[in-house]
């Protein structure tokens, strides 16, 4: 498990492009037949991804660094599968997921296991996991049941939707919050205008963008942005104290993820357009 520690705001002001990637992106998070997994100190959060390409792959911690005899002992899990169709076992309890689908998995189980429903197509299951302290029941999430809420402007090329699977008045946790957001055809921007929310990191997990096409992420304090070239799948840990919004050459979706000192989606500190530098 790759490990990365908190920076602050003072210390990212000089970094170098290649510190900016080093620190905040996740550039590979499926390898086929494996699991990658990334642990951030920044509220703990584990963000992951398994590509089962042939046998089935059981998600597992080394007990020292997660001081947990498995994986779920004391954590809680969101999946979401951005590939071919496939499924997850959770202590003998089969769940199928094709694309989109969501899967929260509550503390205390204690086998996870990501299968592929052929080798050709690949499940691509995007995870990501926080500390928890009571067990929640593990629930399945199509997209379909998954609460939309619609936002922006076609005028302001930010027309989208946000589908919250895992949220206070919907699918229950502990600290996890989860969701995908789709742009609308010819919408490019996300999340603008931006905000940060002190209370919460949060992660940003990019995918269907286009060959050659990329995504610009921004992020920073207001006043001292900076940005990180994405492609497609992968991942950017946003810290607390930075906005985080993105501009693609062309369409794609993400998947977010918040944890810290609350649950509340619109607990978020706004950005007025005249103060971003």
């Amino acid at each position: 498990m790759e490990m990365r520690y908190p920076s602050h705001p003072e210390t990212v002001k000089h970094f170098s492009t290649q510190q900016l990637r080093d620190e905040f992106l996740i550039p590979t998070l499926f390898t086929d037949g494996a699991i990658k997994l990334v642990y951030s100190h920044i509220d703990r959060v584990i963000t992951g991804g398994a590509c089962p390409t042939g046998a089935p792959l059981r998600l597992e911690g080394d007990p020292k660094e997660l001081g947990a005899d498995f994986f779920l002992q004391r954590r809680e899990l969101g999946v979401v599968n951005v590939g071919g169709a496939g499924k997850i076992v959770v202590d003998g309890t089969s769940y199928p997921m094709q694309k989109l689908d969501g899967l929260y998995v509550g503390q205390g189980a204690q086998e996870v296991c990501f299968e592929s429903d052929g080798a050709a197509q690949p499940a691509h299951f995007y995870f990501v996991s926080t500390p928890a302290h009571q067990p929640y029941p593990t629930t399945h999430i199509p997209l379909a049941d998954a609460s939309p809420a619609h936002l922006g402007s076609l005028s302001n090329s930010n027309e989208r939707t946000i589908y919250k699977y895992i949220h206070p008045d919907g699918v229950k946790s502990c600290q996890l919050v989860m969701g995908v957001t789709l742009l609308e055809p010819n919408n490019m921007w996300n999340t603008m205008p931006v905000h940060t929310h002190a209370r919460r990191m949060e992660v940003y997990f990019y995918f269907d963008i286009a060959e050659n096409n990329v995504v610009f992420h921004l992020m920073g304090e207001p006043e001292e942005t900076r940005h990180i070239v994405i492609r497609n799948e992968q991942a950017v840990i946003s810290p607390s104290w930075s906005i985080h919004a993105g501009m693609g050459t062309g369409n794609y979706t993400f998947i977010w993820a918040m944890a810290g000192e609350n649950q509340t989606f619109s607990d978020m500190d706004a950005v007025s357009m005249d103060t971003l530098k």
